[in-house]
């Protein structure tokens, strides 16, 4: 059993990723490639879901995509906060 992150709609890293996505000079497409090189078996139409928030991410995916865009997971949950 694989584990996710929830993501909800005021509660996403989508937009994180898109930025380091953009700041990489990638297009979905590549990310996708990169995904699967490590063995993430991701479409293209998931990943715009990752980054739309409104797929709940795999654990192992978050690693591969702290990986391809050389970072850390602080970087990835910048500014992400749960407010009640």
């Amino acid at each position: 059993m694989s584990q996710k992150l929830r993501q909800i709609r005021d509660v996403s890293i989508g937009g994180n990723l898109r930025k380091l996505r953009k700041e990489a000079h990638m297009t979905q497409e590549q990310v996708v490639a990169q995904l699967q090189l490590r063995n993430q078996p991701t479409t293209r139409s998931t990943y715009s879901q990752i980054e739309s928030g409104t797929y709940n991410i795999r654990i192992s995916e978050l690693v591969a995509l702290a990986e391809i865009f050389h970072t850390d997971y602080n970087t990835i949950f910048d500014g992400v906060s749960y407010k009640k």
